[in-house]
């Protein structure tokens, strides 16, 4: 899966002075198509699960492992460069109220997604984990594929419990003596997956966080500016109020001035009156 598209997007301007706070057709191509990456590793991740599911079971295999290793090391690069393009969008500068919307949702399936894959990569670990203390165990053994087992604890109660490898009893059962050397090798092969994915998964943890960051200094300045809209429309309808009131005592004085016009009016023509006859 190739991210060179999201790259170039991502090398635009993050800011739209000519604009304002209107819409900006860079920052809404750069969100679609950190969405679009969101939703191929997403498949990534429902792919892995398929695969790993495997690992450990009769149908456990050299090429399902081969597999998920390849497509964890691409689920992985890309999730670090989609975390990239999100902090970018987070810290994009004069943004309108949609776009606000939208950093958040784009936010919450970046973060929701990468848990998914922190906990897909952890079991992968593990089951690597399993296969290397089976293995390990058999060789000790004299590479009797009846001894593929290893002694670990059970979630529940700290009882010991004993693993079997289908895998691992696979390979010992067609191994000679000769072959210790390659099944050494195997070990250490998926000592070092598990030391990559242990890797993988301190730097992602370290973009959560990032974002995880960013994502509270951006609510408070959110809440910040509701607090001042808020504000600004109380002090808005107070001044409404006073205009009412104004318009009101202006009505009032209007009516005054006419109703002593007219009583003003009366008594000069009384007077005319008088004086006339």
């Amino acid at each position: 899966m190739s991210f060179d598209r999201l790259s170039s997007l991502e090398s635009q301007p993050t800011t739209s002075r000519a604009t304002g706070y209107s819409d900006d057709p860079a920052f809404d191509r750069t969100t679609a198509s950190l969405s679009s990456h969101l939703f191929r590793l997403n498949s990534n991740v429902g792919r892995l699960s398929s695969q790993i599911a495997l690992m450990g079971t009769p149908k456990d295999s050299e090429t399902i492992r081969d597999r998920v290793r390849t497509l964890m090391e691409q689920t992985r690069e890309g999730f670090k460069q989609v975390g990239e393009g999100v902090k970018k969008i987070q810290a994009w500068e004069n943004v309108s109220p949609s776009q606000q919307f939208s950093q958040a949702k784009l936010s919450r399936q970046f973060q929701t997604n990468l848990e998914s894959f922190q906990a897909i990569q952890r079991l992968s670990a593990e089951k690597s984990r399993q296969y290397v203390l089976a293995a390990r165990a058999a060789i000790d053994h004299g590479d009797n594929a009846d001894d593929a087992v290893y002694h670990s604890t059970s979630p529940r109660g700290g009882q010991l419990r004993q693993e079997q490898v289908p895998l691992v009893q696979q390979q010992l059962a067609l191994a000679e003596q000769s072959d210790v050397d390659f099944q050494e090798m195997l070990i250490n092969e998926r000592e070092d997956d598990i030391r990559e994915i242990e890797q993988g998964i301190s730097e992602l943890n370290e973009i959560y966080r990032d974002l995880g960051t960013m994502v509270n200094e951006q609510g408070v300045m959110i809440e910040s500016i509701e607090g001042n809209v808020h504000n600004t429309l109380a002090s808005t309808r107070e001044a409404s109020r006073e205009l009412v009131q104004a318009n009101n005592y202006q009505k009032g004085a209007r009516n005054r001035a006419c109703f002593l016009l007219i009583i003003l009016a009366v008594v000069l023509a009384v007077v005319l009156l008088a004086v006339l006859s």
